[in-house]
């Protein structure tokens, strides 16, 4: 087992069973509508709840990054974001939070409210800051393959070795944290589901999970009711994504992945929860 530093002199430990990270969006344009929250009210609610069901970590989105999405002004993302965070520290103030931001100045302003780890989709390569920022505060840091931006990422991706050059592009994006004074030890890896791939090469990923332990650093997979999900399965859209999300939770669990970035917290608490106390007799 490994464990992070978090703000306030706490420790998030790794390794024992997947953790669960509970998403909460702050946006009205999130790929899974059930997913959106429109006020401070609900959005305490649904986070006492998942903190309820077992989420370990709580990762609150004031931007929707889904294929297509357009950016939101820096000013609107902070105007979503921080009265929330501040809401949140009040009535869960033990409770790990994340930011899902690429933006510096989004993710010093969360930080200086309470925020204890940075999630970046963007891997370090949005805004040049962002390693300075992250390095300054000492706190964990996601750090997420995409090809091409969310705007066009789904516009035909394509690799050579979709396996080799998502762990060439963490690799680097790691060596750039660490030359920016952000510790080895502090850094978490995301391969991207979703963010310009296939599903193929979705699939592929999931397939081929262990190659990127070469990287020695902790593993989140953000699978949730995305789309590869429902295509597979022949289904309509997220809403009908849950089995498929469970199914591949299972296998990251089988697989010792480190962190499960979900939708559903209680349903993959029991996935995860059953799977290790089957591990452990």
């Amino acid at each position: 087992m490994i464990a992070l530093d978090l703000p306030r002199e706490r420790k998030l430990a790794l390794g024992e069973k997947p953790l669960i990270m509970g998403i909460l969006n702050l946006t009205s344009d999130s790929f899974f509508p059930q997913s959106r929250i429109p006020d401070m009210t609900l959005l305490v609610e649904r986070a006492k709840k998942m903190i309820e069901e077992g989420a370990d970590i709580l990762d609150v989105g004031a931007e929707s990054t889904r294929p297509g999405a357009d950016p939101v002004p820096l000013e609107e993302e902070i105007g979503r974001l921080i009265p929330a965070l501040k809401a949140l520290r009040d009535a869960l103030p033990e409770a790990v939070i994340s930011v899902d931001t690429y933006k510096s100045t989004v993710g010093e302003a969360a930080l200086e409210v309470g925020a204890d780890i940075i999630n970046d989709i963007s891997g370090l390569s949005f805004d040049a800051n962002m390693a300075n920022m992250v390095a300054s505060f000492g706190v964990p840091i996601i750090i997420m393959h995409i090809k091409g931006t969310p705007k066009d990422m789904q516009k035909d991706p394509r690799y050579d070795d979709v396996i080799r050059e998502i762990k060439d592009f963490l690799k680097e994006k790691m060596e750039l944290a660490v030359e920016h004074g952000i510790r080895r030890d502090q850094i978490i890896l995301d391969p991207g589901l979703g963010f310009g791939k296939t599903d193929e090469h979705n699939l592929l990923i999931l397939k081929h999970i262990q190659e990127f332990r070469s990287l020695e650093r902790p593993i989140l997979i953000g699978h949730s009711r995305k789309g590869t999900i429902y295509k597979v399965l022949r289904r309509k859209g997220p809403e009908e994504a849950l089995y498929g999300t469970l199914a591949i939770s299972a296998y990251c669990a089988l697989n010792n992945i480190e962190i499960l970035r979900v939708h559903d917290v209680l349903e993959n608490r029991h996935i995860v929860d059953m799977i290790s106390a089957i591990q452990r007799v």
